[in-house]
């Protein structure tokens, strides 16, 4: 048999090869310039290099054999069809360079403009160009700037500075008042920059600056702030970017051309209009950058009006197309307009709900999809509050509400100075004339961002809306002086340290610390506002998705609370019952001294004196909780801390004694009670006496407890209510355990109950792995699991909660081996594997056993999508998280047919 050539791998795709669909080959950017070619729009011709190139040389160091030859062979192609070449001295072609990973990383990667530009081709471009010298040295000075900073790391600043020591010395603040010979002067100054740091001359060989470009954006995939934006956007770290090599098309060739940045609808607030940001004489860097104060769009209709109503019939076909909001990157080359990207766009929470529901009433998507546009992560924002403004509180300044929230803290000035105060607690908001792609971890540890330049389309508005950040952009009545650390605005003077309040709806600016008010959708949620009968928006579309996925989930969704006035909270956000009521909080406060009476009892009669002191207290505590939830299940966890912990610190209390012996005081008691926390102290209180272990050791205490149960419900019944108790075992490790706990129990709830038809459930809670493991044995004594996955979670990684956190997750963060902590969101492959093996053999041994989880991943979205999968009953979690599970159980439910909600 004949010995075929292996076929070689295709690395390069025009745009006419591709679509939307192909976002894992051709990143988002190039997926959709293929889209908008292949629908007829305007897109400059070019060509993209796949993200299985990039991965392949960032794991070999080198570009793969055959990308070279493909590269050449396109780049051939689109000099045949533009009739230019590359860097032609006398009609030279010029490309840009330009990252699109799968989802829109803004800022975080790598972007080369003008690229085939060099001491020669600058005077074809100024010949193309009508003899426009101040473009074609602007166009030069760009490239060498961009060209340096992301390929070569010359420090941007050097940059900056030549430029503005030029613009001083011609008594100017504006880039557009320099000429060609100041721009050719500039060019001078940036080559002796480039060369100072790089010990070379500025390349000018055309394809070498291409070459360098394309592998400075592979390179930038595992760029710092790049790896950081993904870690905070839970983006996977293997995608990989792909490379868009475009003509290039000129929007600073003067009053006639220009670019911009467009919505289809308000990224903010998710009301239709026009939405956008325009800026006359100027190539797209500018605009996002935030260099120079936009006008809005609808400007361009005075401008030029031929273009403006291109764009929007492009812009309303294009939001068809893909059914969503759709942000857009436009350029008019001397009255042509040209389309340079689309994308579904980065919205803010509040504009996610509006616009899902308003394509629902357009016919775009149904309510399904209208499920699948939202998150959890979304609700909870819009739950925080506002703030609650009178005549006290007058701004100081209005910029533009870029990214909506209420945000107060101490103005910084610098990225490391907000990571350095936050990590101390402190609330900041970071203060700059605008940011960049290196602010980014200042941006993350900032309450909120406030800039004195920029629109709703700049860095700091983009970056901030997909953190879900309080941000005001375009705030020019502040001179920001960063060195100095302060800023004014009118007789203001803020200096480092002084707290602001900022507000991303309006985007005023206000002194001091505002106060807040409860949000409108918890005000909803709490049956305050009636969604038939309002004009908010938000409101209608919250209210219209919640009921969708109530409707569709298959988890129930229950709480976590202690007191009746949690459970009524709780159930005003749709608690279907308590899933954890934690009984050692109703040890506390007066109640402590009881418990010392039970742990100081030397004998039988004076222990059973304090259980029986403690009975009626638990008693009224459970009727409370039973009528507030009305007939739903209430799961109640019997004891479960050691008992150390309702007693003084041993430290602590050893000196108060040594302090009163040597004062001569009689402290009887107080040695006794020394000696009984000397007796209890443990190592690792957290592994020794606590839970069942508990419960066996000392005599009574379990049975006090489910006495008190037991006669809260036949009380509540026999008043006309109802009462569904599910009694909770903790820490079991093994089935006797709780077989030995359960045959007391059932003995207590037959004597209590009697004819009452009052039906206790008696369950074990999986918190212990041996548990997980032997959950077929376990589940023949249990009616129902709940799964603490916060001691799963510890006792399955060998971490103790309360001190790893703050010792070293930071690091492990930092290095990629946790994406996320995994007491936030469950660690499925490890943890979620005892779940699933306990929830498989639980009910391969008991078929009817109801199983739950009231762990803190019980309102996590992410871990309500594992519970769904592995077949649990219900989730349980914090009254105010119980929205975000109903929602998130909803969109576990349903089949995923849209766009990633990231």
């Amino acid at each position: 048999m004949a010995a075929h050539d292996p076929v070689e791998q295709k690395y390069v795709y025009d745009f006419a090869e591709g679509n939307k669909d192909l976002k894992d080959l051709l990143g988002g950017k190039g997926a959709n310039l293929a889209e908008m070619t292949n629908l007829g729009l305007p897109v400059p011709p070019g060509f993209t290099i796949t993200t299985e190139a990039c991965k392949a040389y960032l794991t070999t160091g080198r570009e793969p054999d055959g990308l070279a030859a493909q590269i050449e062979a396109h780049l051939e192609s689109l000099e045949r069809e533009m009739g230019r070449r590359l860097g032609d001295p006398d009609d030279p072609l010029l490309v840009s360079v330009r990252s699109g990973a799968k989802f829109s990383m803004p800022g975080m990667m790598e972007t080369v403009l003008n690229v085939g530009l060099n001491d020669r081709s600058v005077v074809g471009l100024s010949n193309q160009a009508g003899g426009n010298d101040r473009f074609a040295w602007d166009s030069y000075r760009r490239l060498i700037q961009m060209f340096g900073k992301t390929v070569c790391e010359v420090p941007g600043e050097e940059f900056e500075h030549a430029l503005d020591e030029i613009k001083r010395a011609k008594g100017t603040h504006n880039d557009l008042d320099l000429d060609a010979d100041d721009l050719r002067g500039l060019v001078d100054a940036y080559k002796q920059i480039f060369a100072k740091h790089t010990g070379r001359e500025f390349p000018q060989e055309p394809r070498e600056q291409l070459d360098l470009a394309i592998r400075a954006v592979f390179d930038s995939w595992n760029a710092e702030r790049a790896i950081l934006y993904r870690r905070q956007e839970r983006i996977p770290a293997d995608l990989g970017t792909a490379v868009n090599v475009v003509t290039m098309v000129f929007g600073n060739l003067g009053p006639d051309s220009g670019t911009g940045v467009a919505f289809t609808r308000d990224p903010g607030s998710g009301a239709q209009g026009i939405y956008g940001d325009y800026l006359a004489n100027a190539q797209g860097e500018d605009v996002v950058a935030g260099i120079r104060n936009t006008v809005p769009l609808q400007e361009l209709e005075q401008l030029d009006k031929t273009s403006y109503d291109q764009l929007l019939g492009i812009m309303a076909r294009l939001e068809e197309h893909y059914k969503d909001l759709c942000d857009i990157e436009f350029t008019i080359e001397r009255g042509k307009l040209w389309m340079l990207q689309t994308r579904v766009g980065k919205r803010t929470a509040a504009a996610a709900f509006v616009i899902a529901g308003q394509l629902v009433d357009e016919g775009l998507i149904d309510l399904d999809e209208a499920l699948h546009r939202v998150n959890g992560a979304q609700l909870a924002q819009l739950m925080f509050p506002r703030f609650q403004l009178d005549h006290e509180f007058e701004p100081v300044a209005k910029g533009i509400g870029a990214s909506p929230g209420a945000a107060s803290g101490k103005v910084v000035f610098t990225s490391a100075r907000a990571v350095e105060l936050a990590a101390d607690g402190e609330s900041v908001i970071l203060v700059r004339r605008e940011t960049n792609p290196d602010d980014l971890n200042g941006m993350i540890a900032a309450k909120g961002i406030l800039t004195s330049r920029g629109g709703k389309t700049s860095h700091a508005a983009v970056v901030a809306r997909g953190m879900g950040k309080t941000c005001v952009s375009g705030a020019d009545e502040l001179e920001v002086n960063v060195p100095a650390k302060k800023f004014t605005v009118g007789d203001h003077v803020v200096n480092e340290g002084d707290v602001v309040s900022i507000d991303g709806t309006t985007g005023k600016v206000y002194l001091g610390e505002v106060p807040v008010m409860p949000s409108e959708v918890v005000q909803y949620f709490e049956g305050e506002l009636d969604p038939e009968n309002t004009d908010d928006a938000l409101v209608r579309s919250v209210h219209r998705i919640m009921t969708h996925a109530d409707a569709a989930r298959r988890l129930r969704v229950r709480t976590n609370a202690d007191t009746g006035a949690d459970a009524a909270r709780a159930r005003r956000f749709g608690a279907e019952g308590i899933g954890l009521c934690r009984t050692e909080h109703m040890f506390l406060g007066d109640r402590r001294e009881l418990v010392e009476r039970l742990i100081l009892a030397s004998g039988e009669r004076e222990r059973e004196d304090a259980l029986a002191a403690l009975l009626p207290l638990q008693r009224a505590d459970f009727i409370e909780i039973f009528r507030e939830m009305d007939g739903l299940p209430v799961t109640v966890r019997l004891i479960d801390p050691p008992l150390h912990e309702f007693l003084p610190p041993l430290e602590q209390l050893a000196v108060n004694v040594a302090v009163a012996q040597e004062r001569g005081e009689d402290v009887a008691k107080e040695e006794a009670l020394l000696a009984a926390v000397r007796r209890m102290h443990e190592e690792n209180p957290m592994l020794g006496l606590r839970g069942v272990r508990l419960g066996l050791v000392i005599p009574g205490l379990f049975a006090m407890q489910v006495r008190a149960i037991a006669e809260a419900a036949v009380a509540v019944v026999r008043d006309g209510g109802k009462a569904c108790p599910e009694i909770m075992v903790p820490l079991v490790g093994a089935v006797q355990e709780l077989e030995t706990v359960r045959a007391e129990a059932e003995r207590i709830i037959a004597e209590v109950v009697g004819d009452s038809g009052v039906e206790v459930l008696i369950g074990t809670m999986i918190e212990v792995p041996r548990a997980a493991l032997t959950a077929g044995q376990i589940a023949e004594a249990a009616e129902f699991f709940s799964f603490g996955t916060n001691d799963l979670t510890q006792m399955g990684w060998g971490f103790s909660r309360d001190d790893v956190e703050g010792a070293f997750f930071w690091r492990y963060l930092e290095l990629g081996i946790f994406g996320i902590s995994p007491f936030e969101s469950i660690d499925t492959d490890g943890v979620g594997r005892l779940v699933r093996i306990a929830a498989e053999e639980g009910r391969a041994a008991r078929p009817g056993l109801k199983l739950g989880v009231c762990g803190e991943h019980g309102g996590d979205p992410d871990s309500v999508h594992f519970f769904h999968e592995v077949g649990l009953d219900y989730v349980s979690c914090s009254p105010f998280r119980v929205p975000v599970a109903r929602l998130e159980a909803g969109r576990a439910s349903i089949t995923t047919t849209g766009s990633d909600s990231r």
